[in-house]
């Protein structure tokens, strides 16, 4: 693909820094080893070197959201794409699915579940706070040019949300997630997921009881990803001297019928 303007753009420098763009042929990316004008990597092709005019040379790239969500403007908190990843796949959220949100934060974990479910699926992102859901908006029009329309940026309560929509999926990221429960087992038929993004042990501890005590789930898993890269070059293979450690706790629970 050749890069237009508008679009996000990512530049590489020589010691692995990563600069994230929105190209604007007004503009011109500066920093300390030259600059170079946004026009002259517009029309260039993914994956081209361009040459700074202190005689640098960087590699073009169009982000993957991953790149995108670690270097992006933030309000709240991110999802880390280390969680995301698993949020998608634990979750089983695909295309064609119907799936509600909160808090919807920065945006990230938001950007994630459109894209998992597809032009025929249908996200609702809710937060009680305007300024969040502002915030977002912004990050996500950055990302994709336009709020998409099966894409609902909302504020309020998510408790009347899965009430209203019945979604195949929930997926939360607050801090009481338990409050909650009873509206999944309302709005969602049995088979039905839900996930919950905590970052403490005693948040993880409520949201398993209070599961356990409306009898209508199953599957109550808690799982914990870590990431840690390595390093090789030759015959030197290591892993890296730091890792990404704890971020989160994430709960799947699957929505079932009551036992009798």
């Amino acid at each position: 693909m050749k890069f237009v303007e508008g679009d996000p753009a990512l530049l590489i420098d020589s010691k692995g820094r990563y600069f994230l763009l929105k190209l604007d042929a007004t503009r011109t990316f500066q920093y300390h080893q030259g600059s170079i004008p946004h026009d002259a990597l517009i029309g260039l092709e993914d994956g081209s070197w361009v040459e700074s005019s202190g005689g640098a040379q960087l590699l073009l790239l169009s982000p993957r959201l991953a790149d995108y969500v670690l270097k992006m403007k933030r309000g709240a908190q991110v999802v880390y794409p280390k969680d995301l990843g698993p949020i998608l796949v634990y979750a089983d959220i695909g295309p064609g699915m119907t799936v509600v949100e909160a808090g919807t934060g920065s945006g990230a974990l938001t950007m994630g579940l459109h894209r998992a479910v597809g032009a025929k699926g249908r996200v609702v992102s809710v937060d009680v706070r305007q300024d969040h859901s502002d915030h977002a908006r912004k990050a996500i029009e950055r990302w994709l040019g336009e709020i998409p329309e099966n894409l609902e940026l909302l504020v309020g309560d998510v408790v009347d949300v899965v009430s209203e929509v019945g979604p195949d999926r929930v997926v939360l990221d607050l801090p009481e997630p338990w409050r909650v429960l009873e509206a999944c087992v309302e709005g969602q038929a049995p088979g039905a997921v839900v996930c919950a993004y905590l970052p403490t042990i005693p948040q993880v501890q409520a949201t398993v009881e209070a599961a356990e005590n409306l009898g209508a789930f199953a599957e109550i898993e808690v799982r914990e990803f870590l990431m840690r890269e390595w390093n090789v070059s030759g015959r030197s293979v290591r892993p890296e001297h730091s890792m990404v450690g704890h971020t989160g706790f994430l709960v799947f629970m699957r929505r079932v019928s009551q036992r009798p």
